[in-house]
């Protein structure tokens, strides 16, 4: 079972690498990566006291899966952005794999997304304000982008209160 000290920290050059689908052939192994995923948030829950999601590549599995646990635990596989509102949110983002840090960013307000869960069933859901930040947060992890890529401007940092 992995743990906080697992995560992937700024400046690894695997969370800027673009991740590979999640194949019928990875089935064997969703169960493990995901346990793991929930660990390590639950460690980072109890250390920093934030964590509502996790993308693999933060823990080094290269595979485009996110886990969200908000009031109960869901799975992401090879999820897609099918729509982005033009409308956008300025939030102040917050990472894992740099947990005391925030960064500026702008956000779509409202998201559409395609997925399939651990059964390999397609889904379709809405995310709005928190929820849309939050997955486009996870999102940009499977493409290799972090925050600190998006921030609005040299001032759009700064330490966790």
């Amino acid at each position: 079972m992995k743990t906080i000290s697992d995560l992937l920290l700024l400046g690894d050059h695997r969370l800027y690498l673009k991740c590979e689908s999640v194949l019928l052939s990875d089935q064997n192994f969703i169960d493990e990566w995901v346990a793991d995923l929930h660990a390590v948030m639950q460690d980072v829950r109890k250390t920093y006291g934030f964590g509502r999601a996790i993308a693999a590549p933060q823990l080094g599995v290269m595979k485009r899966l996110i886990y969200m646990n908000i009031d109960q635990p869901k799975v992401f596989i090879n999820p897609e952005v099918l729509y982005k509102s033009t409308e956008l949110i300025e939030v102040w983002d917050d990472c894992m794999c740099f947990p005391n840090l925030l960064v500026k960013v702008d956000r779509h307000k409202h998201i559409k997304v395609r997925y399939l869960d651990t059964h390999f069933n397609v889904h379709e859901e809405d995310f709005s304000d928190d929820l849309s930040e939050l997955f486009q947060h996870e999102y940009d992890h499977l493409n290799g982008v972090l925050c600190t890529m998006l921030a609005k401007d040299a001032q759009s940092f700064r330490w966790r209160a």
